[in-house]
């Protein structure tokens, strides 16, 4: 049978798909090696890359946050200490700045944290709000810091630790107990303290710290960094400080805080300067007094060491002296010059060659936190306020007189009243003079 219009054999049509097949099979094999490459851009996304490069080099890259001006650490610091309520007062604080201004004064100490365990500024860390006093305090502090940065005047805060009323509330498993019951041990005054074992307490004080230096604090204090000493000490545990020595627990939160302030943080390039208060017996008494403190464990892990040397709080016979309150000289002359001899020791250790024990403990202490000591670490706390006397301008100017002449050249007043005595402070102009002759 024949037909008119023959249909194309299958041979035809198998060459014609084989044919087609292999095209496809050479473009696929072309093209795919691009897809997979990581360095392949398809036209439509080269277009999308080039459209935003364009918008980047047309839009500015958003700038950082702003550093806080901070001021460096005048030679000789001559400071006084204002209270928590005092800061927030502007009409009394303004008389403090003012006896600044005309003295020889060059920096202020104020209360960042006090005796109740409230904070004297809103930080801005949101973990902190609640411990915002409602009481007493600056909420314009960090204004109040630029005013004073103006006027080229050094910026301590001071930041009461262990003794907190406030977080022991919040926490009582964190509390100093009563080893009767366990319940919250209290000292004369009702105030309770944090075990200086609780260790997640630690990074609350960095974290206020932080949040201090961000808003302005050039320099930071701690004060009762010590276990209590005022209270029912027969009916006293500390539940959270592992059975180790007090000085051997106290100088681990000392190098904890040195440690987690003396790398910069967030936006930050520089750090706050340390500083630490002790009770005056340190400088002579190489014992913890019971309270943790011991001058060598605690000078290499901060810039100043701040010992309270107050004449009235010596006992009766210190030094041959039958009321210490009522001569101001001797007392702070023979503290600060053997607190002056014991960072001396300290020096020396790091290349003496002796091998006793006391040596190397010291040149083992060097070795920490800062890596090394310096007399002019120390800086008192000098008593301006009528306690086993009363203070006349004489008697503070000798506690300062006392204090250079042991070698040092820095000092701190304290009154809890802020009421400082002016007549025993050397005007501007002459505190200018003197510098200049020396």
């Amino acid at each position: 049978m024949s037909y008119a219009n023959p249909k194309p054999s299958h041979a035809k049509h198998l060459i014609v798909l084989v044919g087609a097949c292999v095209i496809v099979f050479v473009a696929i094999f072309a093209f795919v090696p691009h897809i997979f490459s990581s360095t392949y851009t398809s036209p439509l996304a080269a277009a999308d890359n080039d459209k935003k490069k364009d918008v980047a080099e047309v839009v500015p890259e958003l700038p950082k946050k702003p550093q806080v001006a901070h001021i460096e650490t005048p030679t000789g610091v001559k400071a006084i200490y204002m209270s928590q309520c005092v800061s927030g007062t502007p009409s009394f604080r303004d008389k403090l700045v003012t006896l600044i201004d005309e003295t020889e004064l060059n920096a202020v100490i104020i209360d960042i944290k006090d005796f109740t365990g409230k904070l004297a500024f809103t930080p801005e860390n949101p973990e902190l709000a609640s411990s915002v006093s409602d009481a007493c305090g600056a909420r314009d502090m960090k204004s109040f810091i630029e005013t004073l940065h103006a006027k080229d005047i050094y910026v301590i805060g001071r930041i009461t630790v262990f003794q907190d009323p406030h977080y022991t509330s919040l926490h009582p498993e964190f509390a100093v107990k009563k080893e009767s019951d366990g319940t919250v041990w209290k000292d004369h005054k009702g105030l309770a303290f944090i075990d200086v074992g609780a260790e997640e307490y630690w990074k609350y004080i960095v974290d206020i710290s932080r949040s201090a230096y961000e808003i302005g604090f050039d320099e930071l204090n701690y004060d009762y960094i010590r276990y209590p000493s005022d209270g029912n000490m027969k009916d006293i545990a500390f539940t959270l400080s592992e059975g180790k020595p007090k000085a051997e627990k106290l100088e681990e939160f000392f190098s904890y805080l040195h440690d987690e302030l003396s790398e910069p943080w967030g936006d930050f390039e520089t750090v706050p300067k340390l500083s630490a208060d002790l009770f005056g017996y340190t400088t002579t008494n190489t014992d913890d007094l019971g309270i943790g403190q011991v001058l060598e464990r605690t000078l290499p892990y901060f810039d100043y060491v701040m010992p309270m040397v107050y004449p009235s709080h010596y006992n009766a016979g210190f030094i041959n002296i039958a009321k210490p309150a009522t001569s101001p000289y001797e007392v702070v002359h023979y503290s600060m010059e053997t607190a002056a001899t014991r960072a001396k020791a300290m020096i020396a250790s790091v290349n003496s060659t002796a091998t006793t024990t006391e040596v190397a403990f010291l040149r083992e202490q060097v070795k920490k936190g800062r890596g090394h000591i310096e007399t002019s670490q120390l800086r008192p706390w000098l008593q301006d306020f009528d306690l086993g006397a009363t203070y006349t301008p004489e008697m503070v100017r000798a506690q300062m007189q006392a204090t250079y002449d042991a070698g040092l050249d820095s000092w701190a007043l304290w009154d809890a009243g802020n009421t400082y005595t002016r007549a025993a402070l050397k005007l501007e102009d002459v505190a200018s003079l003197d510098t200049v002759q020396q």
